[in-house]
């Protein structure tokens, strides 16, 4: 027997306030919510318990190189649906994968190194993964908004500043390399873990894990963020819109776009749909609604297409039951794959001898 389809106020008030400060100790977390610190870290336990809610936190950028994030819209051969997305959520650099209504039947949200890396996915991973039908590529040219920005909105102006000053400004720094694997595959799984207990996983000093993750906050390497399973926050209906602005009004559009109450992503696109819009919604019956009121307030942004999640299988490296509730997580990484870059070896050989005469 399913729990309450809803979070009570106080589970609300938390869940905000680890979105705003992800690593703040529980007597800030208490105060900011008038309840003590036990309250707070037992409520947060039972959240997490049940996969209601939970945290994530994912490198930025890679060994200095701001990653290419891809949206791939996956056709699925009848049947194979579910064996494929199986598959494909074990891929640590998949930070999304959803099943949806409408013109394809999965969409990764994905991070890869370089255009030639994604190409090598497309062509190796997806084009011999059985029961991939189709598939067709978007390139993100900027991303305005994603789901770490998005708050439950419960806090007051006090309770937020009291949480204030949780993460240092971003400035310079070295960013995520090999070397903070093992530390980012422990944050994954719960970027609350103090330093103690970090340094005891890693076999790192506990000098060293602070100065580590002082260095990678220092250089904005490090996204952060408090989820809480979509069916019980209120807002349980997640809609994709892609459409198009003229050229140049893309960039504006889809900075106010992602201004929206609604808005957990907004990017802008490389393809004849150069903006992706993703909203939460009180329910499917104001979809028509929203974008009616869309239409009217950015008449330069014309919808082309929609499509509603039907189960958000993988959520920042997190993989969710069909209610959206938490099961396990995939520590996000980069894209590896020998037996792909052995294949590409033998096409490039082939490319580069030409056809064999008979």
């Amino acid at each position: 027997m399913h729990e309450s389809t809803t979070l009570d106020e106080l589970d609300h008030l938390l869940v905000t306030a680890l979105q705003t400060a992800p690593r703040a100790d529980w007597r800030r977390v208490g105060a900011a919510l008038g309840v003590d610190a036990s309250t707070a870290a037992r409520r947060w336990a039972r959240l997490t318990g049940a996969g209601l809610a939970w945290q994530s936190c994912v490198p930025l950028v890679f060994e200095g190189v701001d990653p290419v994030v891809a949206f791939i819209e996956v056709d699925c051969a009848s049947g194979h649906l579910h064996e494929v997305a199986a598959a494909l959520v074990e891929d640590a650099h998949v930070f999304n994968l959803e099943h949806l209504t409408g013109g394809r039947d999965l969409l990764l949200t994905a991070g890869f190194r370089d255009q030639a890396e994604l190409a090598r996915y497309v062509g190796f991973r997806l084009g011999r993964l059985p029961g991939v039908a189709a598939t067709r590529t978007q390139i993100a040219t900027a991303l305005h908004a994603e789901g770490s920005r998005w708050r439950l909105e419960r806090l007051d102006e006090r309770q937020r500043g009291l949480l204030a000053g949780d993460r240092p400004a971003a400035g310079g720094g070295r960013p995520v390399t090999e070397d903070d694997r093992e530390l980012l595959r422990h944050l994954s799984e719960d970027c609350r873990l103090p330093v103690a207990a970090l340094a005891e996983r890693t076999g790192l000093s506990a000098t060293a894990v602070r100065r580590r993750l002082a260095r990678l906050d220092a250089a904005g390497a490090l996204l952060y963020r408090c989820e809480v399973a979509r069916q019980r926050s209120g807002w349980p209906v997640a809609v994709h819109l892609w459409g198009s602005a003229p050229p140049g009004e893309a960039a504006r559009v889809a900075a106010l776009l992602a201004g929206l109450r609604e808005t957990r992503l907004c990017a802008s696109l490389s393809g004849a749909d150069n903006v992706l819009c993703t909203v939460w919604l009180r329910s499917v019956g104001q979809v028509q609604a929203f974008e009616t009121a869309l239409a009217r307030r950015f008449p330069q942004f014309t919808v082309s297409d929609r499509a509603v999640t039907l189960w958000p299988m993988k959520m920042a490296g997190h993989l969710l039951d069909p209610e959206g509730r938490r099961l396990r997580n995939v520590p996000f990484w980069g894209w590896d794959d020998p037996s792909g870059e052995a294949e590409l070896g033998a096409l490039l050989g082939r490319l580069r001898t030409g056809p064999t005469a008979p």
